[in-house]
């Protein structure tokens, strides 16, 4: 797997030289401050979002995109993926999870993000903020036929549903 070439020190700025390290290979360097430099990536979570019968789906449109997607956001710094999930399904649609559970992981080059994708099974009536602007509850059947096709998203929720996964 091939990450965006670092060219420059992320502490001090200065031009990184490529440098071997034993069972790494070679890897960029930073001369002044004398450290390796490994790659630097986004880490986001996307999110089956399921009712407490865990027969229906809930899928979101945002941002005027078409198509329905996974409610997903970004990691804070210092922030745990799991309180990551939490805090969006709670901001963007107003629910509370009450049982979470990791699925799968992928690295995404297009947005040089690690992609975590999580099951939640939520309590509550949807209350949508800004970000959202069309939702709704699908049959399992439904959210196959739904959700956006040739997307992240559907690479997701698919291999949640089928047990495995396209990469």
């Amino acid at each position: 797997m091939s990450f965006p070439e670092m060219t420059h020190c992320i502490q001090c700025g200065a031009p990184l030289v490529k440098r071997y390290l034993k069972d790494e290979g070679m890897i960029p360097y930073c001369p002044v401050c004398k450290a390796y430099r490994f790659p630097v990536f986004s880490t986001a979570i996307s999110t089956i979002v399921m009712n407490e019968k865990r027969d229906h789906i809930l899928l979101i449109r945002q941002y005027g995109r078409p198509g329905y997607i996974l409610v997903a956001g970004y990691v804070n710094q210092g922030e745990d993926a799991e309180h990551t999930v939490c805090r969006e399904v709670n901001e963007e649609m107003g629910l509370e999870v009450k049982k979470l559970k990791f699925n799968h992981s992928h690295y995404f080059k297009p947005t040089n993000t690690l992609m975590l994708n999580f099951t939640a099974i939520v309590k509550g009536a949807p209350n949508p903020n800004w970000e959202v602007d069309d939702w709704q509850w699908f049959t399992i059947e439904e959210a196959r036929q739904a959700i956006r096709p040739h997307s992240l998203a559907r690479d997701f929720l698919i291999g949640y549903l089928d047990g495995h996964y396209p990469f």
